[in-house]
């Protein structure tokens, strides 16, 4: 390892199926280390994972990086938003969590809605429309079908707040994190206590909120982990926040992620208030807004298709009248939690490889028609799209993106965007600066830019009206709803 310009940070993805670490150099943003180990999710009606195998793979991915990681000065946790992470009075888990795309808990965000004034009081109170992805949802729901759960239960954290508790003792969240929780309000920026009351949950047992650049304690010593004593620890956050930070984004400069998710997101000086629940309210890890819309079927479901199909993921065709809705584990945006996979228009004629462009356009639609409400109305149409996350970098992900939203398209060539917004925050911690600037200060959202084509809003108009035509099926509920 050559030696750093600066002092070293941790970054940290702990996402739906792996945990990354990077060690990176805070003067240049060099990666000089890096680990990943993965875990497991469930399957079926629920989506779960047991905490203990984030902080198994957390272990594992900081060993793989070596005399780095012990060299380190700071460390930040960037996680997967919306879990249900619930604690013992000794710290072990007393279930597994409930994941973001656990949508087990629509019937009880359906009740909330209405039980706490409907969408627009919801909207101006927290700053977004809970669906089922939402925390307080779950926690309903776990209320509900396991109530001996919940007497057990004696702290409440997000999968990131979990981790960084085990790394500090301490239990503390971040105003990025919690804004998705839907118990925290964006107009006092402070846990809501009506909507605490009304699902049960003691505020106490919820972790503190911590100040953007706030030091919330040290490693320490009681676990075998390769950190020196007294590394900072940075609040963390929630991962769009974190890879907000990771591009150093201004407001205004669109972005569309693309994993097992799918989000299109911006930084804005004006707390989002969408009535419609189409944008989520969300809070950025550092004083100012992340207006954000998310799809629970992206990459995943569109490699299913593939899978399905006994096609490269790249192997798709242009051409056909066919129509994918890949909503294979229900759908967020649009709002169809209930809802699966949908086809129309097979002719005799019809290509797999036209099957597969259309669960790329289905999986796209969806986002670019968020797009404009994510984004102010004053915003620059003409900014590049930066197009990020594990699909980023696959062709057909691009042509699709520049095909169906007529802009043109930058691809950062960082990766790992989630662990270096997360790094920038560490290292915020040591210089003082925003983490913000120190990302752009290491020009992480450099790379290619791909002119704009011409719109494709014939293929654009035709699944917006098979998905309204759609709309009995799609809404239909379980009979066991």
């Amino acid at each position: 390892m050559s030696a750093a310009e600066g002092p070293l940070v941790v970054g940290v993805d702990t996402s739906t199926q792996s945990t990354k670490a990077l060690v990176v150099d805070s003067a240049t943003g060099r990666i000089v280390a890096s680990g990943q180990a993965p875990h497991t999710v469930t399957n079926g009606a629920g989506r779960e994972s047991d905490p203990r195998q984030w902080w198994d793979a957390l272990c594992t991915a900081l060993r793989q990086c070596g005399e780095a990681a012990h060299e380190a000065a700071a460390v930040s946790i960037g996680g997967q938003q919306h879990g249900l992470v619930t604690l013992d009075e000794h710290g072990e888990p007393v279930r597994p969590a409930l994941l973001w795309n656990d949508v087990r808990s629509a019937p009880q965000a359906r009740r909330l809605v209405e039980e706490l004034g409907g969408p627009k009081a919801w909207a101006e109170r927290t700053g977004s429309v809970p669906g089922a992805s939402f925390t307080a949802t779950k926690w309903a729901w776990l209320a509900e079908h396991e109530p001996e759960a919940v007497r057990a239960t004696k702290a409440v954290r997000l999968p990131h707040d979990y981790l960084t508790e085990r790394l500090t003792g301490q239990g503390t969240t971040d105003r990025g994190d919690a804004s998705g929780t839907g118990w925290w309000a964006s107009g006092t920026e402070a846990y809501d206590e009506e909507t605490l009351a009304h699902i049960g949950l003691d505020p106490a047992l919820l972790p503190r909120v911590a100040r953007p650049g706030e030091v919330v304690g040290t490693v320490r010593d009681s676990h075998d982990l390769p950190f020196s004593k007294g590394t900072l620890v940075a609040p963390g956050t929630g991962d769009n926040a974190a890879a907000a930070l990771g591009l150093g984004l201004r407001p205004g400069t669109p972005v569309l992620s693309l994993g097992t998710s799918g989000t299109v997101y911006t930084v804005s000086e004006r707390r989002p208030t969408d009535p419609t629940g189409t944008v989520a309210g969300f809070a950025d890890a550092r004083g100012d807004w992340l207006p954000l819309a998310c799809t629970l079927n992206c990459t995943l479901a569109v490699d299913r298709v593939a899978a399905l199909l006994d096609r490269d993921r790249e192997a798709v065709e242009p051409g056909g009248s066919v129509t994918l809705l890949p909503y294979l584990d229900g759908e967020r945006t649009p709002n169809l939690p209930h809802a699966s996979g949908l086809m129309h228009g097979l002719r005799h004629d019809t290509t797999a490889g036209q099957l597969l462009q259309a669960a790329y356009d289905g999986a796209v639609h969806a986002l670019l028609g968020a797009l404009d409400l994510v984004l102010d109305a004053d915003a620059d149409r003409d900014t590049p799209l930066l197009l990020i996350g594990g699909g980023a970098r696959g062709t057909a992900w691009q042509q699709t993106v520049r095909r169906l939203s007529g802009r043109p398209v930058q691809v950062p060539q960082a990766r790992e965007l989630v662990a270096l917004g997360a790094a920038a925050q560490a290292a915020g911690l040591l210089t003082g600066e925003d983490p913000a600037a120190v990302a752009r200060r290491w020009n992480t959202a450099a790379g290619p830019v791909l002119e704009a084509v011409e719109r494709d809003r014939s293929t654009l108009e035709r699944i917006t009206g098979v998905l309204s035509d759609a709309a009995p099926l799609l809404e239909r509920r379980p009979e066991t709803d």
